[in-house]
């Protein structure tokens, strides 16, 4: 096997258009489990169109040039990390928080509110008596604020968070009540 540029360059391009299909695939995938069809829809097509383009890339070399195969192959790898790295930094959709804590209820009552997010609050009994549950709905973008908020008061606080698929009313700070496109269209 000859050593040629062209070959390296082409197992540079694979390697690279394998990311941007596999991580569309990545946020596809995320959007249809949150039901966000046409978002799905076209993240669908254009990935099938990158990975169709590398296929028959792959598929024409790979006898005479097996290398392009690892190309192909630390693509789809590298693909997943960066589309769940794009996924996370996005943070689309919704989440169900719940707090519990044993001695500051009350103050993380105050303080999550003060920041502007509402909230539900349940008086319990845990296992060395009484505790106070926060539930709330939110973005998942706005979970690093309100675990900001909660840690700093009680640095105990059981934490504990479901994905969902969306919330009939979400209160963040600044937009009382508005979400989604309503908020980034100010539509209330």
């Amino acid at each position: 096997m000859n050593f040629e540029w062209s070959i390296l360059l082409l197992g540079v391009a694979i390697f690279f258009a394998r990311i941007m299909d596999v991580s569309l695939g990545t946020l596809r995938i995320i959007s249809i489990v949150q039901g966000r069809t046409w978002t799905a829809f076209f993240l669908g097509f254009f990935e099938v169109g990158i990975w169709i383009t590398i296929i028959s890339a792959v598929m024409h070399f790979i006898e005479e040039q097996p290398i392009l195969g690892v190309f192909y192959a630390l693509g789809f790898a590298a693909g997943s990390v960066v589309g769940i790295k794009i996924e996370r930094k996005i943070a689309s959709g919704h989440l169900v928080i719940r707090l519990i804590s044993s001695k500051h209820g009350d103050e993380l009552v105050r303080a999550i509110r003060a920041a502007g997010y509402a909230m539900t609050v349940y008086q319990g009994e845990g296992m060395h008596g009484p505790v106070t549950e926060l539930f709330m709905v939110c973005l998942r973008k706005d979970k690093p604020a309100i675990l900001e908020i909660a840690q700093a008061i009680d640095p105990e606080v059981f934490c504990s968070t479901q994905n969902t698929d969306t919330g009939s009313r979400i209160y963040r700070p600044g937009n009382h009540a508005a979400s989604g496109w309503q908020s980034v269209l100010k539509i209330r």
